[in-house]
């Protein structure tokens, strides 16, 4: 089970606590009664010697001390504080704390929602499938309480909805292929519209087909499940939008590179993960219905698996897209932008206000940048772009734009057909951008490129190992800040 965050007026004496303290601080507050002078003085000499992380043990409860960092702006240090949450939860997890308050001694009091994040989303743990008595043991934290009048209960409450996005969204992905088929992704999408309270349809094999939708076929043809496409929708009374913001999520829920099986060593063991950004699209919706935010917003998420098996597409086929474009294709594993294409297009009937798509799609992008950030490009001009790379600088997804210079169109060129669904050895997250720019119509339109950060192999602070979730708290943010 998750943490449950909450709020309180006041700190009561007795509990144990984390205190957030100006950077640069020598002394400590004279309102802390609780703690006798000894401990005073050794809190004293550990700041004096610049520590930033300081904790007194009561044995009945502890202490700790975390001091703001002295960063540039802002947004670093709600990010230093983050990256403390990670560190605190460690102690408190040793220490079997099973209820925790936070109080921020700072001027600016902007410091107990980030260190509240950070220690949350480090407390996130996949059920999973493990029998043992000591995996379905329960962790010992299971309340954080942030405290005093910097921060309030609608705050804490709208930070627990958006992580629970994020949980759901790293669930999602953590979850196996025998678990999670196409058709079971779909009812998890529904299951999660149903209990925050947004609209969900699921168009079937017969829908899909009727409808056309070539690029998805195609990628279905291998498997014994049928495809499913995910149609979910956050419209609130007060919306203060005219034109609905559209997400649309990669939703290949294994990929085995099909008939170009992928030929990298170790490639494939984790191509659960391939289903990221459907999962993210899940994360944001969740959340904005959690939370009432008052924005329309529709999420589209075609799904799958790509295995080469029974009548699996072929190298050289030539497919009929959703929107009448035919695509060569050359490569079997470039399936994730057949989808795409596909959903895009279908975007078109909504009138969008602006068009976010959300993939693992290239090695390249992840290559090229690493899991330190998103590689994004599109056609939504550069103040929303700009919005964009603000709000993943609050929340610390960061966001490197890259370029779609009509040269690059030369990438995906054919013999036979419209564009081909591979593009040259270099460049290869812009030519799957620049394929998926053939699909949309006339409305603002931003590709995000998650392959590197979506999945971790190790754990990496309060992102930890597995599916992070990633894109769920930037698009959050970037919708609020639209609404």
């Amino acid at each position: 089970m998750p943490l449950h965050l909450s709020y309180a007026a006041d700190l009561p004496q007795g509990v144990s606590s984390v205190f957030i303290l100006p950077a640069g601080t020598k002394e400590l507050p004279a309102d802390l009664t609780d703690l006798p002078e000894a401990a005073r003085q050794y809190v004293h000499d550990q700041l004096a010697s610049d520590s930033k992380f300081v904790t007194v043990n009561h044995f009945t409860h502890q202490h700790y001390f975390v001091v703001a960092a002295t960063k540039p702006t802002s947004h670093l240090v709600a990010e230093e504080l983050r990256k403390s949450g990670y560190q605190l939860h460690g102690l408190l997890k040793t220490a079997k704390v099973q209820e925790l308050y936070i109080r921020d001694l700072t001027a600016e009091g902007n410091g107990a929602l980030p260190l509240a994040e950070g220690l949350y989303l480090t407390a996130y743990q996949f059920e999973g499938y493990r029998t043992d008595e000591k995996s379905q043991a329960p962790a010992s934290l299971t309340r954080v309480v942030l405290t005093g009048s910097t921060v309030s209960a609608a705050q804490v409450q709208e930070l627990e909805g958006l992580l629970l996005g994020v949980c759901l969204a790293r669930d999602l992905v953590n979850e196996p292929l025998n678990k999670l088929n196409a058709t079971q992704f779909a009812e998890r999408m529904a299951a999660a519209g149903d209990e925050a309270g947004y609209h969900t349809e699921i168009l079937d094999m017969m829908h899909i087909e009727a409808l056309r939708m070539g690029g998805l076929l195609a990628v279905n043809l291998g498997s014994p499940e049928p495809p499913t496409f995910t149609i979910m929708e956050w419209k609130p009374d007060n919306a203060r939008n005219a034109k609905p913001y559209v997400l649309v999520g990669k939703g290949v829920v294994f990929d085995t590179g099909g008939l170009s099986l992928k030929p990298t060593p170790g490639s494939m063991d984790l191509m659960k993960c391939d289903m990221a950004g459907g999962a993210a699209v899940t994360g944001v919706l969740y959340a904005l219905a959690k939370n009432q935010v008052p924005v329309h917003v529709i999420g589209l998420v075609p799904a799958t698996d790509n295995r080469p098996g029974g009548n699996a597409f072929v190298p050289g086929d030539v497919l009929t897209m959703y929107n009448g474009l035919t695509v060569e294709v050359l490569n079997t594993d470039a399936e994730g932008r057949l989808l795409l294409g596909d959903a895009l297009a279908f975007a078109r009937k909504y009138n969008p206000e602006m068009v976010v798509d959300i993939a693992t799609l290239t090695g390249a992008a992840a290559r090229a940048i690493g899991k330190e950030g998103i590689v994004a490009m599109g056609t939504a001009g550069d103040e929303r772009l700009h919005q964009l790379k603000q709000a993943g600088h609050r929340v610390h997804e960061r966001i490197v734009e890259f370029p779609l210079w009509d040269e690059y169109a030369d990438h995906i060129k054919s013999d036979i057909a419209d564009i081909a669904n591979l593009g040259k050895v270099d460049a290869g997250a812009i030519s799957a951008g620049k394929f998926l720019e053939r699909f949309i119509d006339d409305y603002p339109w931003v590709h995000l490129d998650i392959a590197g950060p979506a999945f971790l192999t190790a754990p990496d602070s309060y992102r930890g190992k597995g599916g992070t979730g990633t894109t769920v708290r930037l698009l959050y943010d970037f919708l609020k800040s639209q609404a």
